[in-house]
């Protein structure tokens, strides 16, 4: 039954459209909390059926490729964040860093741990094993899947947010589909977003601010 296409559709629909939707509608947090968590939950029961959440040592051939295009990326999101925090609220660039360092690195470990890897798994690892093989086309597959990965974000009520999680999602969702990696693509998130707050954007993405 879960090898269905028509399943899967359904699936999709719920997990990653109609779950994202429901949370800009007014109702208990902790029912919001309970119903991602079973949604998680039913993800990560799947992925273990496929030997999916196995911690795998990237393909050494992709580490040297992946690193020099990671660090081009990284460097070009640098300069164009920096000089839009600079533009638009020069007060908060690296102000977090600056002023409560502690809380910076507490900042980074969380967000690299608690919620990049989650976000790989589910909207990579997942959604590739599961979808992948309904639509032919790779770039389609990409976009669809950085809408739907912008999607979830959606409820931070931020067009700045909806940008730049399209644009992450087409560079995560390129990084997967080339390397099949969760590590990989984890590294690279982790990289991206952790800049993101230390160069200013924290209170964009939820993040604690220096003040």
């Amino acid at each position: 039954m879960t090898d269905t296409a028509a399943y899967r559709g359904v699936e999709l629909f719920v997990l990653f459209i109609l779950l994202p939707l429901s949370f800009l509608i007014e109702y208990p947090i902790l029912l919001k909390m309970g119903i991602t968590i079973i949604g998680f939950v039913y993800i990560l029961i799947l992925l273990k059926r496929k030997g999916l959440l196995k911690l795998r040592t990237p393909n050494k051939v992709y580490w040297k490729t992946f690193w020099r295009e990671t660090l081009i990326k990284l460097a070009i999101i640098m300069v164009i964040t920096g000089l839009y925090v600079f533009t638009v609220a020069p007060e908060e660039l690296f102000s977090v860093v600056l002023k409560r360092p502690g809380l910076w690195v507490f900042i980074l470990f969380v967000y690299t741990f608690l919620s990049v890897w989650p976000q790989e798994i589910v909207y990579r690892t997942f959604f590739y094993d599961r979808y992948e093989r309904f639509i032919n086309n790779k770039w389609l597959f990409i976009f669809i899947n950085a809408i739907l990965f912008s999607l979830a974000h959606l409820f931070l009520r931020s067009f700045l947010v909806q940008v730049l999680t399209f644009l992450g999602g087409l560079l995560f969702a390129f990084t997967y589909k080339k390397t099949k990696s969760t590590t990989l693509v984890s590294i690279e998130h982790a990289i991206y977003g952790n800049w993101l707050f230390t160069v200013g954007m924290g209170e964009m993405l939820a993040f604690p601010t220096a003040d």
